[in-house]
């Protein structure tokens, strides 16, 4: 199954310790390159995450993010340094004395100093566990969205590869009419000279100047990766560095139909598949 670089997922959930929502996005990139934000407090837990992240993901920029909104009811016992209390207020107090009524100590902006009001520790474990889980149902959700944007890819890659072979088989019929139409056009410019020349020397030098106009090579490659594209479409790898091989081949024979034509019709054919091979090009790099 085909799957998209470019992913969204949000899943959340009431624990003890509070609301826990992971956030996951993604673009297309070369290689995988996570980043994650994490509270300081589940930094430890950051390589566990990363794996979990790793096995779904191949290719591209994932950004996750989890986010803890502590309620009401799990607020943490709160401990007061009461050494370092006395300590500032004797520093406040001689300010005091040199201030005089100005200089008045503020209770509240005492315990907001850093340090005098310390929450007792908690234990991470659970949290991290329960982010564990949370985490695992979000990639799921991850994993389906991207598959879901793969097989819009896929269905359109498909679409055009038909299109493809469409303008492939449509070349290849009017080969033989191109052929015969270069050999007259050839014959009729020979008749305008004034000399003459060998029938049989003339004869070989046209077969061999229409068989380096010929394209059925070209055509033949080009089936042959509309072939190996569907069968690439068909399998459940991360084929996105293939298909992307799988245009500069593409594009290569096209180009060379372009160059070698000697046929209006077989020129404005060569401009579709250019553009189709850019359409499907486009859509690739998104491919994981």
């Amino acid at each position: 199954m085909l799957r998209s670089m470019t992913g969204f997922a949000r899943s959340e959930r009431a624990t003890p310790a509070g609301l826990l929502a992971w956030e996951i996005r993604s673009v297309n990139h070369r290689y995988l390159e996570v980043s994650l934000r994490l509270p300081e407090e589940l930094r430890g837990s950051e390589a566990e995450y990363r794996r979990a992240i790793g096995a779904v993901a191949r290719r591209g920029k994932v950004d996750a993010s989890l986010y803890i909104r502590s309620v009401a009811t799990t607020g943490r016992e709160l401990t007061l340094d009461e050494a370092m209390l006395d300590r500032l207020i004797e520093q406040a107090s001689a300010v005091r004395r040199r201030l005089g009524a100005e200089g008045r100590i503020d209770a509240v902006d005492l315990l907001r100093w850093p340090g005098v009001v310390r929450e007792a520790e908690r234990d991470t474990a659970p949290i991290a566990a329960a982010a564990m889980d949370l985490l695992a149902e979000a990639l799921a959700s991850f994993t389906t969205n991207r598959a879901a944007e793969g097989e819009r890819i896929a269905q359109m890659l498909s679409s055009r590869a038909s299109q493809v072979s469409t303008i492939v088989d449509e070349v290849r019929s009017r080969l033989p009419e191109v052929q015969s139409r270069i050999r007259v056009k050839m014959l009729d410019r020979l008749s305008t000279l004034s000399a003459e020349g060998n029938p049989d020397r003339l004869e070989q030098e046209i077969a061999i100047l229409v068989q380096k106009m010929d394209v059925a090579e070209e055509l033949d490659r080009l089936q042959s990766h509309v072939e190996e594209m569907s069968t690439t479409l068909a399998s459940g790898e991360a084929v996105g560095r293939k298909l992307d091989f799988l245009m500069q081949e593409f594009n290569r024979e096209a180009n060379t139909l372009s160059s070698k034509s000697q046929d209006v019709e077989t020129t404005r054919k060569a401009v579709e598949l250019k553009v189709l091979i850019e359409q499907m090009r486009e859509q690739i790099q998104n491919v994981e």
